[in-house]
């Protein structure tokens, strides 16, 4: 796939334009988004998305649309399980509602720029050194166990604060005091910095923290620089408004963790399997390439993904609809007053 300059330099041109105009819409007047602005937001993303990808199967071929629908999906769904942690972050932070919209577009921004670096290195990497594919699909494993065992236990949904946020905490002057948008504060002639300033680092290194996963899961479906940050950019467009969409859903979708689990797991597996088939390590089978190690072809990724999130929405949602509070509480932690933020 050889994708011209021109093409990543009008891609990083439409994406700053739209993330500066929804940002001045947000910026302008600060609001808590109605259900019908959020799915009208949401609707003309998820359009865009579906828009690209049939560009790409005019401008390429089939096989790479199909790649970017997958790893979009994945992208997707894993974005709505840090949707999780958001509302918590909020509730942490007592975000008045009508900043939360600020807090989280802010947040996006940063974290679309933090992942472009880290797609840019991990693609560095895959195409110097085939090997890598092996760690990464080792580390999807992991991290499917990890999320499979943390989804069979109770959860007190308690944020823990990363080192970098704690840093800036200790470091420098702060107010608990809420000061609409801004991120740094006059108080007697001293600057200080204030709560959205710590919500904003906090949304946006949280968000990097969850890339360590779904990025080298994206690369497990496509190797293709343009399609793996195209598919990132999408995934993040749309998830302010779908935090606001569903966030009173996230606590039905009981065994979303179970999806991603098996998700990670099938992609790790498909990384090994392709690493073998290329392999080069001279310690595994002479430094010569695996030929009986079959690649798992798109079109069964693609299979996989959207039965996987469909099978775990609808068993969460019909056996979340037979439990009462307390049950429901025990599988994905406390309920929060998503009203009350």
């Amino acid at each position: 796939m050889d994708v011209p300059t021109w093409v990543w330099i009008a891609t990083g041109v439409v994406t700053l334009a739209i993330f500066t105009f929804d940002l001045a819409i947000v910026g302008r007047r600060p609001h808590e988004p109605s259900m019908k602005e959020c799915a009208t937001y949401l609707s003309i993303y998820v359009g865009l998305a579906i828009l690209f990808g049939l560009g790409v199967w005019y401008t390429w071929d089939g096989t790479h649309a199909l790649e970017f629908y997958s790893g979009w999906l994945v992208e997707y769904s894993l974005s709505i399980d840090n949707l999780f942690i958001f509302i918590i972050i909020m509730a942490k932070f007592a975000v008045p509602r009508e900043l939360q919209q600020y807090a989280l577009m802010i947040g996006i921004v940063m974290a679309l720029i933090m992942r472009a670096i880290f797609i840019g290195v991990g693609a560095a990497a895959i195409n110097n050194f085939s090997w890598v594919f092996y760690l990464f699909g080792l580390f999807l494993i992991y991290t499917a166990v990890k999320l499979a065992k943390e989804g069979a236990e109770d959860e007190d949904d308690e944020f823990e604060e990363n080192k970098l946020v704690a840093f800036v905490e200790r470091r420098f002057p702060a107010t608990s005091e809420w000061h609409g948008r801004e991120l740094f504060h006059k108080d007697a002639g001293k600057r200080m910095i204030t709560p959205m300033f710590i919500v904003i680092i906090t949304l946006g290194t949280t968000d990097l923290l969850f890339a360590l996963d779904s990025i080298p899961a994206i690369f497990g479906i496509t190797k293709e620089p343009y399609l793996v940050l195209t598919a990132n950019i999408f995934a993040l467009m749309g998830l302010r408004q779908l935090y606001f969409l569903i966030g009173g859903l996230l606590q039905r979708l009981i065994y979303l963790s179970y999806g991603l689990a098996f998700l990670l797991a099938f992609i790790g597996v498909k990384l090994i399997l392709h690493a073998m088939h290329e392999n080069e390590l001279p310690f595994i089978n002479g430094g010569e390439h695996i030929t009986w190690a079959p690649d798992v072809p798109i079109w069964l990724s693609l299979v996989v993904i959207v039965a996987t999130l469909a099978v775990t929405a609808v068993v969460s949602l019909w056996a979340s609809a037979r439990m009462d509070d307390k049950e429901q509480d025990a599988a994905t932690g406390p309920r929060r007053d998503w009203e009350d933020g």
